[in-house]
């Protein structure tokens, strides 16, 4: 005899799989309304990009500071995800790198507003950047090792230092629309191309 809650059961997880997908897409319109107009872009901005009414976020996301945290997390999320996968698609791990550094920029241009955000809660700041170094830091390294097994760049490059250097790049590149910081990574990254 079927238990009458089995087709609760069944539809439960998919409607928790639409909810995750929904806020998935709310939460990649926002970093792409962030990186394109800043942390402080008008909440109408995100609503439009995704698609749904503004009451919508609200109800996902009570507060900016509790809207920006969240796409910081899942910014980390995703570009520790495509580590692995550039590595697996792209023509060269020097390749990979370099597209990986460029949706690492895109992640620090919403990362530097979190800052004004979050200000009154150092410790939860804290708490993200322990975060966004425990799960990136190993992705960039693998990264590293790639390219460089590969004879493409240079072996004495550390992970962090990389990442430090191109996030020293990034800093108030939102605020002054004449710096390219863009073009500033290419040249480092470029820089770590081995020469004899």
């Amino acid at each position: 005899m079927k238990d009458s809650g089995e087709g609760t059961g069944r539809a439960a997880p998919a409607q928790r799989r639409d909810a995750r997908r929904n806020k998935e897409t709310l939460l990649e319109a926002a970093a792409a309304v962030f990186v394109a107009s800043g942390v402080e872009a008008p909440v109408r901005d995100i609503a439009a990009k995704a698609g749904v009414g503004v009451g919508t976020i609200y109800r996902h996301f009570p507060t900016r500071a509790d809207l920006v945290i969240a796409v910081y997390r899942h910014q980390v999320e995703a570009c520790a995800e495509a580590g692995p996968a550039l590595l697996a698609q792209s023509a060269t791990p020097y390749a990979a790198l370099r597209q990986w550094i460029g949706r690492f920029v895109d992640f620090l241009v919403t990362k530097h507003g979190l800052a004004a955000v979050l200000r009154s809660d150092n410790a939860g700041f804290e708490a993200l950047h322990a975060c966004f170094l425990d799960r990136l830091v190993p992705v960039c390294t693998e990264l590293l090792r790639a390219a460089a097994a590969a004879g493409e760049i240079r072996s004495d490059v550390e992970a962090y230092a990389l990442m430090r250097g191109v996030g020293n790049l990034c800093a108030g590149a939102e605020s002054d629309p004449h710096y390219d910081a863009r073009r500033l990574v290419d040249l480092l990254v470029a820089g770590l191309s081995r020469f004899d």
